[in-house]
């Protein structure tokens, strides 16, 4: 018999526990369209409560919130700031000048994070020829950025700069959570000083599908028109809010363990010659690591590691993400490790891929 695939390309691939299917299966259901679906209704006012903010819509997914915050705050013909590694700015297809008519400006941060002195001096207003500055969006945790997270004085500070500038500041929470667990504080902690956030609750939290858009109750309204406008209006879609239910009462805390997994991971591979890693950089469960190049590329250590069961993605020529979930535990992650140490020990089979690797949006 083989072994099972170790899936480390993303925590976007876990599957729902037996828990949280059965809660999908007894979810009572009605017309969200209309409002009238409990358990839908049930969500958006648990999650606007958890944040200490007034409102919540329900989306598809994460690009899809995202949109719907970023059309809720902004006019066509504005711009929107963002680092330069953010998903909104790299992995959502242009959605906010296709959608929204907002153009996108890119700021070199650090390892995904901005701060006051990349922002200082960014504002653009009162000229004609330039599109003016309306939205600061900010990641957290970061994705290309290596699975960082904003502290709060940074968020409270970046956040007191935009509003003073007379900007609005969106959240990409993705994995809003994994920063919680993380640095130890409270997603409302973070909610206090922005005026909207996007959670995903297919990624970390395990659910099949689903994100949610929060922030006051008029710029909700707004969103919930966007959802619409955008095709995401949603029927019995109490069936995966009850995934989404499940997910806040039992995978949350859990996070800890795919961080703990993450660590030991970066720790495995960090003495595995032609790896460069820096374990310290990990604090989250995303791990992002380089082969040095006489060892072969990205592409190549990730087709021979598909041929030993594990799949981890290349980011970029040398560059590969392993992403850890609820779906691999300690175990799985020692075997992708050693895997990584056979494979570079036999030598890699050249893969003929494009350099600059393969998506890693999520």
């Amino acid at each position: 018999m083989s072994r099972p695939v170790i899936e480390l390309r993303s925590d976007t691939f876990t599957k729902p526990t037996a828990g949280m299917r059965e809660a999908m299966m007894s979810a009572e259901v009605g017309d969200d369209m209309v409002g009238e679906d409990p358990t839908v209704n049930r969500l958006e006012a648990r999650v606007a409560d958890l944040l200490g903010m007034e409102a919540a819509v329900f989306a598809c997914s994460g690009t899809q919130s995202n949109q719907m915050g970023i059309w809720a705050h902004c006019q066509p013909g504005d711009e929107l700031i963002i680092d330069q590694s953010g998903h909104i700015a790299n992995y959502e297809a242009g959605a906010p000048a296709v959608l929204s008519g907002v153009s996108v400006r890119r700021l070199p941060g650090r390892m995904g994070l901005l701060d006051l002195d990349q922002l200082e001096g960014q504002i653009r207003g009162g000229n004609q020829h330039l599109a003016p500055t309306r939205l600061l969006c900010l990641e957290n945790s970061t994705n290309l950025g290596g699975g960082q997270t904003y502290p709060l004085e940074q968020i409270a500070r970046v956040s007191e700069w935009a509003h003073g500038n007379g900007l609005k500041v969106h959240v990409d929470g993705a994995r809003l959570f994994n920063a919680c667990i993380s640095r130890g504080y409270e997603a409302a902690d973070v909610a206090k000083h922005v005026d909207s956030i996007s959670i995903c609750f297919s990624k970390g939290l395990g659910c099949p599908m689903g994100s949610i858009l929060v922030g006051s109750e008029p710029l909700i309204q707004r969103a919930r028109r966007a959802r619409k406008l955008f095709g995401g209006a949603l029927r019995q879609a109490g069936i995966v809010a009850a995934a989404a239910e499940y997910a806040l009462d039992h995978h949350v805390d859990r996070l800890a363990d795919d961080h703990a997994n993450a660590r030991a991971f970066a720790e495995a591979i960090a003495d595995i010659p032609g790896i460069v890693i820096d374990v310290e950089a990990v604090p989250t469960n995303l791990v992002f690591f380089d082969l040095q190049r006489e060892f072969g590329t990205a592409a190549d250590l990730s087709a021979a590691l598909k041929e030993q069961r594990v799949n981890i993605n290349p980011t970029g020529a040398q560059q590969l993400r392993a992403c850890t979930h609820l779906d691999v535990d300690r175990e799985g992650v020692l075997r992708a490790a050693e895997a990584i140490r056979e494979c570079l020990a036999a030598g890699l089979p050249s893969a003929a891929t494009a350099s600059s690797g393969t998506y890693a949006g999520r």
